[in-house]
């Protein structure tokens, strides 16, 4: 058995002990990608759906009831995971993956036979799997992972759904076919090879498929020659057994600044590097960020995120976005979504008299913009035309992470809202200058459950939430990187400590970013939107949102898949009247934002900043 985390580590880690967080993710990183690289075969969305299942543990690790069972429900939640990439690519399949990257598993294959030096007839096996169908890869990744030690039987039951018995005659056909392709495998690897057999594949790709490997097996039991393929074949029990998890390949040993990092021998700490974000620039999400630069060998080394603390000035905005981190990992959310939540004006909670606020700029008039959404705004950070940019998407508001509008100054008729960034934005000098701004909102603080960002614990936040209320500003929540909709999470006990203590939240702000950049992307979005109103109940403001892959290859989606994404999700938050407000990350299109962002200068959309401009 691979080394794992004991159950002591998983109640830390479902209590939010970083460092039990940290070894949970270490730990079971290979078990997961293990299964998900032999079930998709090297398929390119690996990585991705490694990723969402690890986001998706995470996310909902504060509802594990019994944590002695977190294997057994890691293990259901990433079968569920690759199911659903099968349904996706089977809905969508040439819009969404070009044909070079259909190879089906010579990655993952090739990872195993090379880093696990198989030989003889765990060679063949391993390339044999290549051959299975869609249905039997997944349930080879986990009776493969039952024959090595590393599950099982009950996990393997509990995981596909079904009883014990029908797992026990699918896993028997699942062997019936892998001992056809071993045969398969045999008869194509044997030199000289069969002269009837080579006229047989005049016509083959060269890939594996269903099709091919039914004709080879019917030839190797009809040929004199080949026949010997089907004779001596070890069980592939005996073959696997002890066999350690497939190692993570190269990819993952690379630290988020772009450095090659050396593939631990024994249990060394690995330091992942996460750069903050600042002025607007890319955020750079702590979850996803280890996810994508974790240095795991076989579960044998602990991971520990180096997040270089937020920028000493009080504002985040500056002239320059921050370069671009080589290896970035996308911010979780991809859930599915929920049940649509009741179109309904919002419960409030009891709100404190407030207290005598600081004379203010007097309140804009409603504003005339090109669209027609009182919701839709933007997260702008300083670049030229910045104004006539705001004034030509149509926004009805935005925000630039500071408490005045000073360095980016908006058109006439265009509200901006403030923010109080963090712990050091506590202060009176700038509670002031937010209390003077002509919007009547106020933004509270930026990605507190990061350490890269404003890194506040939830009493430090609550403790200090009074003097935000003292402004007489309506306030709205902290915004959270992820996990806004779990029990136990940051934003979660935020509210209950608030709700203790009487504090006042008129409304809950939300950040989202998405890696999958098929279709399915506006309703993982919306459902996370959904499955936040539902839990508390208040309006939504979504502060920042996009389709950004901060680990993966493509980082960024096509302009296609862009205007798709913005004309959904936009459609859908308009939709629904608990979202009160919504803007897109970011307004620039410059610099290392060129790829996501909205406009090159004041009058030169990009096209998703066209298909921003004519949303609402």
């Amino acid at each position: 058995m691979a080394r794992q985390p004991d159950l002591a580590t998983v109640i830390a880690a479902r209590a939010g002990d970083p460092a039990a967080v940290d070894r949970l993710v270490a730990g079971y990183l290979p078990l997961v990608y293990t299964i998900v690289g032999r079930a998709l075969e090297g398929h390119a969305d690996v990585d991705d759906v490694v990723q969402e299942v690890m986001i998706r543990v995470l996310r909902n690790l504060g509802e594990l009831r019994e944590p002695e069972s977190f294997r057994s429900w890691l293990v259901a939640i990433t079968v569920r995971q690759v199911r659903e990439r099968f349904r996706s690519r089977h809905s969508a399949p040439d819009e969404l993956l070009d044909a070079d990257l259909r190879d089906p598993g010579a990655d993952f294959t090739d990872l195993a036979i090379t880093r696990l030096e198989l030989s003889g007839q765990r060679r063949e096996t391993a390339e044999a799997t290549r051959w299975l169908d869609e249905e039997n890869r997944e349930l080879l990744s986990l009776w493969w992972l039952e024959a090595s030690g590393e599950l099982t039987r009950d996990e393997i039951v509990d995981a596909t759904g079904v009883g014990r018995q029908h797992a026990a005659v699918r896993i028997q056909r699942m062997k019936l076919q892998l001992e056809t392709a071993r045969a398969v495998v045999r008869a194509l690897h044997r030199a000289p090879r069969c002269a009837d057999l080579d006229a047989l594949l005049i016509s083959w790709d060269g890939r594996p498929g269903p099709l091919w490997r039914k004709r080879i097996a019917r030839h190797t039991r009809e040929c004199g020659v080949c026949a010997s393929a089907w004779h001596d074949l070890i069980a592939a029990e005996r073959l696997l057994a002890g066999m350690a998890l497939v190692p993570l390949p190269p990819a993952y040993f690379t630290t988020l600044s772009g450095t090659p990092a050396a593939a631990p021998t024994a249990s060394p700490t690995v330091t992942v590097s996460l750069p903050a974000k600042a002025g607007g620039s890319l955020a750079q999400k702590a979850l996803a960020g280890m996810l994508a630069a974790t240095a795991v060998a076989g579960g044998a080394a602990l991971v520990v995120a180096d997040r270089e603390s937020p920028p000493p000035a009080a504002r985040v905005a500056v002239a320059e976005p921050v370069a671009l981190p080589a290896s970035p990992s996308p911010a979780p959310s991809v859930s599915a979504p929920p049940s649509l939540a009741p179109s309904v004006a919002p419960s409030r909670s009891p709100s404190r008299p407030p207290s005598p606020q600081p004379s203010r700029k007097p309140s804009t008039a409603p504003p005339v913009t090109t669209g027609t959404s009182v919701k839709k705004g933007a997260a702008v950070w300083t670049f030229t035309g910045s104004k006539a940019a705001l004034k030509d998407v149509g926004a009805s508001w935005y925000y630039d992470w500071g408490p005045s509008d000073d360095d980016v100054p908006g058109p006439a008729g265009v509200a901006f809202v403030p923010m109080i960034w963090g712990a050091a934005n506590v202060t009176t000098a700038t509670l002031k200058q937010a209390a003077a701004e002509g919007d009547d909102w106020l933004l509270g603080f930026n990605e507190p459950d990061l350490a890269e960002q404003s890194n506040m614990t939830v009493e430090a936040a609550l403790d200090a939430w009074p003097k935000l209320e003292a402004t007489g500003m309506k306030l709205v929540s902290p915004a959270v990187a992820f996990g806004g909709d779990t029990a136990g999470g940051w934003l979660d006990r935020f509210m209950t400590g608030a709700s203790e203590r009487g504090l006042r939240v008129d409304a809950i702000a939300l950040h989202w970013y998405g890696s999958d950049f098929s279709k399915a992307a506006v309703n993982q979005f919306l459902g996370y939107v959904d499955a936040v109103h539902q839990r508390y109940g208040k309006p939504i403001w979504i502060t920042e949102f996009g389709l950004i892959d901060f680990g993966g290859s493509p980082r960024y989606p096509s302009d296609a898949q862009k205007v798709a994404f913005i004309k959904g999700a936009t459609a859908g938050l308009e939709k629904r009247r608990f979202v009160a407000r919504y803007a897109w990350f970011g307004l620039p299109a410059v610099g290392d934002s060129a790829d996501f962002g909205l406009y090159k200068d004041g009058k030169t959309p990009t096209e998703a900043g066209k298909a921003y401009r004519a949303a609402g």
